[in-house]
Parts: structure tokens; sequence; C-alpha cells
């Protein structure tokens, strides 16, 4: 079982930055490949970022591809979302999500999610 605590959305203007945070607590932390998912208003989870379980393969969506950073730090079992130049469709609620595979994009494969942290982009 991993339980996951997302934290640091909020509001910013369009073009800003923000970081948001996931806190894993469980199994090790390192065996995860985690992931950050997204649902704006009217539409569906849809993938954002993954890296695998050691760090050295990440991936993002087209749409932020560019301004979007994840990182992670298996020593104090966290992941981040490193959001540069953010656009008002960026708008939606954040979801840090853990794999027991060490690398996906599947939302399906993704066993364990956060309550999310909204994030608003104003025009």
């Amino acid at each position: 079982q991993v339980q996951l605590v997302e934290s640091g959305g909020g509001l910013v203007q369009a073009g800003g930055p923000l970081r948001l945070s996931c806190a894993a607590s469980g199994r090790p932390f390192s065996r995860y490949g985690m992931g950050w998912f997204r649902r704006a208003p009217g539409k569906g989870r849809e993938f954002v970022a993954v890296i695998s379980s050691s760090g050295g393969i990440r991936s993002y969506a087209e749409t932020v591809k560019g301004r979007f950073t994840i990182s992670r730090d298996n020593a104090k079992n966290t992941v981040s979302l490193q959001m540069n130049s953010l656009k008002p469709e960026d708008t939606a609620v954040y979801y840090c999500a853990a794999s027991l595979l060490q690398w996906t994009l599947t939302r399906g494969e993704y066993a364990y999610w956060g309550q999310g942290t909204q994030v608003t982009v104003s025009s």
C-alpha cells in the first residue's frame, strides 16, 4: 500500500510557474514508477508526465513538453512537477500516481492515487 499526498496547487497568472509536490508513504518508494495526471473541467483524466522508478526515464504529454519537468527524490520519497509558462488550458486538478511497473504511460496501470491538487491559470 502506498499513500500519496499532493501539494503546491493554487492560482497563477498565465506565463507563470508553479511547482507541485507529492509525498509518498508506505512501501519502498523507489520501486514505483511515478506519474502525474490531470483532469480539466468537463474532461477525463489525462496523462501529463511519468518518471521511472530509478529516475532515469522521463516522458511527457505533447501538450506540456518543454514546459513541465518531472523529478523524484527516492531518499525523501517525493516526486515533483515543475510547471513553467503555464497556460489557461493547464487549469485542472493534478493527481500524483504510483505504478507497480517501473515505467508506464497507461492510466490503468497506476494502482495508487493521491486526492489531487487544484491548479488554476488565469489569463
